[in-house]
């Protein structure tokens, strides 16, 4: 068996597991890019989200004034392809994390490029409550907090996994995306050991591995969301 995966992927082989070029490294590299910009853009994103719909007509904070910069910030950041975003707010990049390439680099750029997406689909998750429950927690005094974190939030969590997971999927995209311009991961590999070297069984392993963490990613989230629909009922 080791013989046979050894003639059929040289270029996989000759890369090896460890080392800086490895692919250990490129699957750290890849989980390290979608944890950290998925904390924070996932805590930006639900924010916004947030602010979509307590402040839109009828909402509980109506406010014309705020939710048109809610939403105007999130029509610009979504209108901007992500490749794009990476070069334009490289020099804020620099001052963050002091530096414009190279995996930390990417988690600048990441954020910003999945919060908008994220903040549209806590919008629609949370449009997705019942008014009548909301009004009810309303009738017996719920401050906001109770309607953010007990009525929004509780009502919406099954909803609000599942485009979570969405997200998360997308975000592992944008870190092939990254990756191929030099950030590290398997994108990285996928482009610079494998496309650009006519390695195709680089590139190959390199899919299959994304693929198999979108999986990964997609039955826990189908899992977790059927949990906690259940439990809601």
């Amino acid at each position: 068996m080791t013989t046979w995966f050894a003639h059929t992927f040289p270029n996989v082989v000759y890369l090896g597991w460890g080392g800086s070029d490895g692919w250990e490294t490129a699957i750290i590299q890849t989980l390290y890019m979608t944890f950290w910009p998925a904390i924070f853009g996932g805590i930006l994103g639900l924010l916004f989200g947030l602010g979509l719909v307590l402040t839109e007509d009828g909402g509980v904070l109506e406010n014309h004034a705020a939710f048109t910069f809610f939403d105007k910030v999130v029509s610009l950041f979504r209108a901007v392809p992500f490749i794009i975003l990476l070069a334009f707010i490289a020099p804020v990049t620099q001052k963050i994390v002091g530096t414009q390439i190279g995996t930390t680099a990417a988690l600048v750029p990441l954020s910003l490029g999945v919060f908008p997406f994220f903040a549209r689909q806590v919008q629609v998750a949370l449009k997705g409550v019942d008014k009548g429950v909301i009004e009810a927690a309303q009738s017996v005094g719920a401050t906001l907090s109770d309607l953010i974190f007990t009525v929004y939030l509780r009502e919406a969590r099954s909803e609000l996994i599942r485009v979570s997971t969405v997200t998360l999927i997308s975000l592992v995209g944008l870190t092939a995306m990254a990756g191929a311009i030099g950030a590290g991961g398997l994108g990285n590999m996928a482009i610079a050991y494998g496309y650009n070297r006519f390695a195709n069984d680089t590139t190959l392993i390199a899919t299959l591995l994304v693929l198999v963490l979108v999986l990964i990613i997609q039955f826990s989230g189908d899992f977790l969301a059927k949990v906690f629909n259940h439990k809601a009922a």
